[in-house]
């Protein structure tokens, strides 16, 4: 059970640094390659210590993608976090779990069952709640913008969730170490680019709390991994996303008094009952 507790706190901690940088006015950039670069450290020591530094061609092109994959969703999550909100952000991304479920349908030939159906409907009430809840709070464009991001980061998730389904269906479980290295360090090369390229100054403030960004997002999948080595999975997965949204949403209300008004609280409701009807 300690490793389920440390699983929701170490994601429960992205969206907070998340949601600090903002406050901060940090630059997103600085912030997401300094966070990589943690990731990248920790993932070749995690490689050196099991002592499989092995990937087909194959895997480490497909590596590189998902580098800009995740580089990219990671900006969008700052955004969203920015002009949604922690608590709402938060919801949106633990509710991509309807893309892998709804591409196992139609990749996999997996049977949706009724639970999974309704899972899915609630699911576009939730979304349509967001709608409700930032237009309620629109200010100066920023519901509609919101509303944008919260869903590109539901489809941006998704698809990584995706991707490393495609992973564990497709390639051999000794590469899956050097993979996730090659992620990582292709996330920090790529947001490296963009600073370079767009001549970013830079920030030791920002980049110092995206190095501690980049722990919980190393540590996230391990001590996942080590909890499911423990619990099942239908215990597992439906008290994380419900830890994560809770623990997020009441420590970002306690920090920086972050409300929701009626819809996002329905929200919340409807996207947690959708989360564990579709993952159960």
């Amino acid at each position: 059970m300690i490793f389920l507790l440390l699983t929701i706190l170490s994601s429960s901690s992205i969206a907070l640094i998340l949601k600090f940088g903002n406050v901060k006015k940090s630059n997103t950039a600085i912030l997401i390659n300094a966070n990589y670069l943690t990731a990248s450290v920790l993932s070749l020591i995690f490689v050196f210590y099991k002592g499989t530094l092995s990937v087909s061609l194959t895997a480490f092109l497909f590596a590189l993608f998902l580098g800009y994959l995740f580089a990219a969703t990671f900006f969008i999550y700052s955004k969203a976090v920015g002009l949604a909100g922690t608590a709402l952000a938060t919801v949106s991304a633990r509710l991509s779990v309807v893309i892998p479920v709804l591409f196992s349908i139609i990749l996999y030939g997996e049977s949706p069952d009724l639970k999974m159906f309704i899972g899915f409907l609630i699911a576009i009430v939730t979304l349509y709640l967001f709608y409700l809840s930032l237009k309620k709070n629109n200010v100066n464009g920023f519901g509609k913008r919101g509303y944008l991001y919260l869903i590109l980061l539901l489809c941006g998730i998704g698809i990584v969730d995706l991707s490393m389904k495609i992973f564990e269906r497709n390639f051999l479980p000794d590469e899956k170490g050097t993979f996730v290295l090659v992620i990582f360090f292709a996330a920090f090369i790529y947001t490296l680019l963009k600073i370079k390229i767009q001549k970013i100054s830079f920030e030791s403030h920002t980049f110092k709390t995206g190095l501690l960004l980049g722990i919980p997002n190393f540590l996230s999948v391990h001590f996942l991994l080590a909890a499911l080595s423990q619990l099942p999975a239908i215990v597992v997965f439906p008290i994380l996303n419900i830890g994560v949204i809770i623990f997020t949403a009441v420590t970002a209300f306690l920090i920086w008094k972050e409300k929701l008004n009626n819809y996002g609280i329905l929200a919340l409701v409807t996207g947690i009952l959708s989360i564990l009807l579709l993952k159960l």
